[in-house]
């Protein structure tokens, strides 16, 4: 491995000095300055890395005497020890018998005492009050690929949230007091992607926390080293680099020459977190540092998933709704133009149609379920607050591909020809779907939008036709664009074969619904690999209202860690700066 103990070079990262690895031209004699010692690093700066800074920068909460929680259980225990911080108490005491929209019993607690009896329609005030207080702080970094927000900075800005703009928020900071108390209706408070990464930047400047944010920094790996009882950090002998990650360092795995290593956060293991920094001119500053605790924090967005089907690498074809939106501003589609295909049958399915359908640009929607599943988003949420979604929903029912009159214009789609013997390959009964996309203006608010409820993608070809096949036939059609927009799973590509094995079923890859990183419910600490911790959608918190509870978690667990030690890490040898 190429380890970091080699050539560096000393930049600046906030309020601290970090030694960053320069590519080797040559062997050079190792300098006597080795990377320093972070007690906590974060990957991430979306709302969960910010959450979990403040409160390790030692925003500390307490119960509010001022207020009174309306479940009298939770209070009753709240005020047994109402003078100890929330971060100091019993969380597993305090989080029993809560129910909420999380399975992760903490993220339910942090966000009833947050806002409280919230899924009944309230807005009670917070029961907490937080104090800072210095000595409940614990050096971090937070390291984003861009400015504090993640992924909020590179959403649709004219698209409203699913959850309220009270929702968004993060401790100890209003969201209407940054938003000038903006409240859109009665029954909708809900934000733009806009509003809510303003608030995020906001956030970071108000409470102070600049300092430990490195902004537009890539992580492109994470190794697991071990320490000598002396304090020099050596490498792991069994890092598996193949894998481009944490190595596996083990009970009784690595022992000699004074170094033990213990498969425990708190006992001589560090994590080598490697990356690089870009600044000015697209210059990449490579970096190199040491970490006793590291925690995921990089959200669910990075990495499409894809269909698998022939042809999805051709240039027509994206996975991305705000391409559809670039290709209307630069008049690449217009009403003139082949039908947009958009694939799936989710939220951000539904953004893009109404994205093209409010730009006069006809739709085909293709999705795998019956439009009755009750599994569909639609069916979760009211129509009184998300107007927009229904009215999608409503063309999925109405407007379908067989419900659809035949039309003689022009302009309308035509399915295309489909050669016998393909169709008699892929459909149990072969049947020749030719004819003419038909509109009916009298339904719903798009009439050139047409849904294939039941439908698959079976290949997109070059001359821009997609196949699609039904129950029990094939279409074809001519298109001038694809959306396949199935879901996202995060990217986790610097840890050991793409983080598989922290999953709860380490032989599938890394899930936000279907396989989350599996955790202890309490500290939010990976259950295969101490001194590793995930939070937010990596643990399935895919709403920023329950993410919030792995910082609660984390911190907690940490401070605990550090009140009972003295402190984090070990003093001897590489010294944090």
């Amino acid at each position: 491995m190429d380890s970091c103990r080699k050539v560096f070079i000393m930049f600046s990262f906030g309020s601290f000095t970090v030694a960053a690895a320069m590519p080797l031209l040559e062997e050079t004699t190792l300098p006597q300055e080795h990377p320093p010692i972070v007690p906590v690093v974060i990957i991430g700066n979306g709302p969960s890395g910010i959450c979990l800074s403040y409160l390790l920068s030692g925003y500390t909460p307490y119960l509010d005497s001022a207020t009174v929680h309306p479940n009298p259980i939770l209070y009753k225990k709240l005020q047994e020890t109402k003078h100890i911080p929330i971060t100091e108490q019993d969380l597993e005491y305090l989080s029993e018998g809560l129910e909420g929209r999380s399975m992760n019993p903490v993220a339910v607690l942090f966000d009833t005492l947050l806002h409280p009896n919230a899924d009944y329609g309230y807005e009670f005030p917070p029961v907490l009050q937080w104090r800072r207080d210095k000595q409940q702080h614990i050096p971090h970094l937070v390291l984003g690929r861009a400015t504090p927000g993640g992924a909020w900075h590179a959403m649709e800005g004219s698209m409203l949230t699913i959850s309220l703009g009270i929702w968004m928020e993060l401790p100890g900071v209003n969201y209407r007091d940054l938003n000038n108390g903006k409240r859109r209706d009665v029954t909708s408070d809900r934000a733009t992607p806009e509003e809510i990464s303003s608030y995020y930047r906001n956030y970071v400047k108000l409470k102070g926390l600049q300092k430990n944010f490195v902004d537009n920094t890539y992580v492109t790996s994470v190794h697991k080293l071990c320490r000598g009882h002396d304090g020099e950090v050596l490498e792991n002998g069994h890092t598996d680099e193949a894998d481009g990650g944490v190595g596996d360092c083990g009970d009784e795995v690595f022992k000699g020459n004074g170094v033990e290593c213990v498969n425990n956060g708190a006992s001589g293991v560090l994590w080598e977190v490697r990356g690089f920094q870009q600044v000015q001119n697209d210059t990449h500053i490579p970096f190199c540092l040491f970490a006793e605790n590291v925690v995921l924090a990089t959200g669910a967005s990075d990495s499409p998933i894809r269909l698998g089907v022939e042809g999805e690498d051709l240039p027509f074809v994206s996975h991305s709704v705000s391409d559809l939106g670039l290709a209307v501003g630069q008049r690449k589609l217009d009403m003139n133009s082949d039908p947009v295909l958009i694939v799936g049958a989710g939220l951000s399915a539904a953004d893009a149609i109404l994205c093209a359908c409010n730009s006069n640009i006809r739709v085909l929607h293709v999705f795998r379920k019956s439009v009755d599943d009750s599994d569909l988003i639609f069916k979760q949420l009211p129509k009184t607050m998300y107007p927009e979604y229904h009215k999608v929903y409503n063309m999925m029912c109405t407007q379908t591909y067989t419900n659809v009159a035949p039309s003689s214009a022009p302009n309308r789609p035509q399915a295309v020809s489909i050669a016998s013997s393909v169709c008699a390959k892929m459909c149990p009964k072969p049947q020749l779907a030719i004819g003419n996309m038909g509109g009916n203006a009298s339904v719903g608010l798009f009439p050139d939008y047409t849904s294939f409820p039941e439908h698959c993608v079976v290949s997109f070809q070059s001359d821009s036709k997609c196949l699609l096949q039904g129950i029990n036939s094939l279409k074809a059609f001519k298109i001038s664009m694809v959306l396949v927009l199935i879901g996202t799973n995060p990217s986790l590509f610097f840890l050991k074969g793409q983080g598989k094995y922290l999953g709860q079923d380490p032989t599938k890859p890394i899930s936000c619904k279907q396989n989350p990183i599996d955790i202890h419910p309490y500290t939010f600490e990976c259950t295969k690999e101490p001194g590793l911790f995930a939070m937010g959608p990596l643990v399935g918190d895919n709403f920023v209202r329950f993410l919030k509870g792995g910082a609660l978690g984390i911190a907690s667990c940490l401070l605990k860690r550090l009140k009972k030690k003295g402190n984090l890490i070990s003093t001897v040898g590489n010294n944090f700066i």
